[in-house]
């Protein structure tokens, strides 16, 4: 196994890219803590992680607030002695798709709090302890392919995944004298409850696959293998770095036409296998 024995927290774990990491982490031997907003969800998804055969909590976390951020870390040290991994996985974005001229302060600082100050201080906070413990660490951030790509249906989102990557490579080097190893993942189309909803959006589904070399949804098991990747030692040697796990979707100067030439499934396909607008 390879994480046996840690103690990892996900914030953002009860659903999703967060709950596939933490259902990874625990088929290697990590001892879990799923942070969420919904205390219903949080104990549907440590219910999971405990029928997977693992030792799991869950800590109501909404990381805009400091001292939910204190509160996860204290439980999880006194629930299981120690902090060896933070996966900073929770994020928002804006369902109305604001335009630039129209975002006011309040839709900026509403995800930007959770984004990136959530992140940053989620980050520190949980590094103090794993200095504290003089053993070192592994912080992974989640970033996004949309780090790097216009979408103007999403300003305020896109800005903080782009500080996210940013702020990837600071920690790296700041806790590197530490041995507090800082990496960023940057997902694609995953197959996720918002992902089901822009599956709702024809047209938009058209576009994003049309622009997927892959051809089709990555799947949250596949972002739970690569944290652990970046969780063990395995990663010993990468640092700082935002890896994609995307499809191609990120790649610059790929036009739709040349991705629907190089894609080895059917779109449709990709509708009927994930199910994207009907299941929940």
């Amino acid at each position: 196994m390879k994480l046996k024995d840690k103690v990892a927290i996900v914030a953002g774990g009860t659903k999703g890219i967060g709950l596939g990491i933490a259902l990874e982490f625990v088929h290697e031997g990590a001892k879990v803590v799923i942070g969420g907003t919904t205390d219903s969800t949080g104990q549907v998804g440590v219910a999971e992680l405990e029928a997977a055969g693992g030792e799991a909590m869950f800590v109501n976390c909404d990381v805009s607030r400091l001292d939910h951020l204190d509160r996860i870390i204290e439980k999880t040290v006194e629930r299981f002695g120690r902090l060896d991994i933070y996966v900073a996985n929770a994020g928002i974005n804006d369902s109305n798709k604001t335009h630039f001229l129209d975002i006011t302060p309040e839709q900026y600082t509403r995800i930007m709090d959770v984004n990136l100050k959530g992140m940053f201080f989620g980050g520190q906070k949980a590094a103090r302890q794993m200095v504290k413990q003089g053993e070192g660490g592994v912080i992974i951030n989640m970033s996004s392919v949309n780090a790097h790509l216009a979408l103007d249906a999403q300003v305020v989102y896109t800005t903080s995944k782009g500080g996210v990557q940013q702020l990837t490579k600071v920690q790296a080097v700041a806790l590197a004298p530490h041995n507090i190893k800082v990496n960023a993942m940057a997902p694609g189309p995953i197959e996720t409850e918002l992902m089901r909803r822009v599956g709702s959006d024809q047209q938009l589904m058209d576009t994003i696959m049309s622009r997927t070399p892959q051809g089709r949804i990555g799947t949250t098991k596949e972002c739970g293998r690569l944290a652990v990747f970046l969780a063990s030692e395995d990663s010993g040697f990468i640092f700082g770095q935002s890896i994609y796990i995307d499809g191609g979707r990120g790649f610059p100067g790929l036009s739709p036409h040349r991705v629907t030439r190089l894609s080895p499934m059917r779109i449709t396909s990709v509708y009927r296998t994930c199910d994207l607008q009907n299941h929940h």
